[in-house]
């Protein structure tokens, strides 16, 4: 097990115990005793597995949808698509590689897929800004949507960022306006729109290519106006607070739904995307090609009037008392 997280480290103990007897070098004369004992670990292996994932914390699902291992956009756009042609640039100022995005078969089917993108070591990092685009990476993503509209494609947006990149070139490059811009345009495209958190749906970095007819989350994703570690530091003055926000924050994808702010979740692997990609790739289509099919049925002028109304019911929550704790002392 790579990159194991703290509440995985009672699977990984005895994971190490059922290779060590599977190593052991009189396996084959202990027989029946040995196959007894192994038989027994993978009993309690499966047990435990099962266990762990079935009561995870909001806080757990957070460092899951942050996993190194978990699949990126470019991932499922090898497994879960086919005959991608990535297409570069917003025309205006440079090609953000935090962004990606260009034309894909879904089972056969043109359509186009945008989505954030982040690295899996410190050199590809760099290079896609660990999956916070910049301003250009939103009028890319806009050049191609409006061209997906114009072609009458059907859209698929991949959100998997912790934010926008919120540095000093950004600002001056107008960052909130190109976000801004897209959340308008985004509402007036005709052609479907689902959109799917897969990983981290962090603020509107996330909404910035998240206005969909369809807003499907994955098991272990997060969506959040801000992450745990910003609300702890803001309201307990305290980034080890993390835990106790994620909690109250109501992040996961259950309590999402719950809220209605997401319409359907897609189930992981036990034990997460990053245990069996290729299981989770499979699970995805099968998810997109419903949802595309069901849009794809209402009426142009019907899908923008429900879009819209599925966005402007959002926000109208009613407060709980004491649900944050104490508030914050100056």
């Amino acid at each position: 097990m790579k990159h194991p997280l703290e509440f995985e480290k009672p699977i990984l103990e005895l994971q190490r115990k059922l290779d060590e007897l599977r190593k052991h070098p009189h396996a084959g004369s202990l027989g029946l005793t040995l196959e007894d004992e192994v038989s027994r670990i993978e009993r309690k292996l499966a047990e435990t597995r099962r266990e762990v994932f079935s009561n995870l914390t909001a806080w757990q699902r957070v460092q899951l949808a942050r996993h190194p291992r978990r699949p990126y956009t470019l991932d499922y756009l090898r497994d879960t698509f086919t005959d991608f042609q990535e297409l570069h640039g917003d025309r205006l100022f440079a090609d953000d590689r935090a962004m990606v995005g260009g034309f894909a078969r879904l089972q056969g089917q043109p359509v186009m897929v945008i989505g954030t993108q982040k690295g899996r070591d410190t050199k590809e990092n760099i290079l896609r800004n660990f999956g916070s685009a910049h301003p250009e990476g939103y009028r890319k993503a806009l050049r191609l949507m409006r061209l997906a509209d114009k072609f009458g494609l059907p859209i698929i947006t991949l959100i998997d960022t912790a934010g926008a990149y919120p540095g000093v070139g950004a600002e001056e490059r107008h960052i909130a306006e190109a976000i801004a811009v897209n959340l308008r345009e985004m509402t007036l495209l005709e052609v479907p729109i689902i959109a799917v958190v897969i990983g981290e749906g962090g603020s509107g970095g996330a909404l910035g290519i998240g206005v969909a007819d369809r807003v499907l989350i994955l098991e272990n994703a997060y969506y959040s106006v801000i992450s745990p570690e910003g609300c702890a530091a803001i309201l307990w003055k305290d980034r080890a607070a993390a835990q106790r926000a994620a909690e109250a924050l109501r992040i996961t994808a259950t309590d999402l739904l719950e809220l209605g702010l997401v319409d359907e979740i897609v189930p992981e692997p036990l034990g997460g995307a990053h245990s069996d990609p290729t299981t989770m790739a499979e699970t995805l289509k099968v998810y997109l090609l419903r949802h595309l099919h069901e849009t794809e049925a209402i009426e142009p002028s019907e899908r923008l009037r429900l879009r819209y109304e599925k966005f402007r019911r959002i926000g109208q929550v009613a407060e709980a008392p004491g649900v944050l704790g104490p508030a914050p002392t100056a």
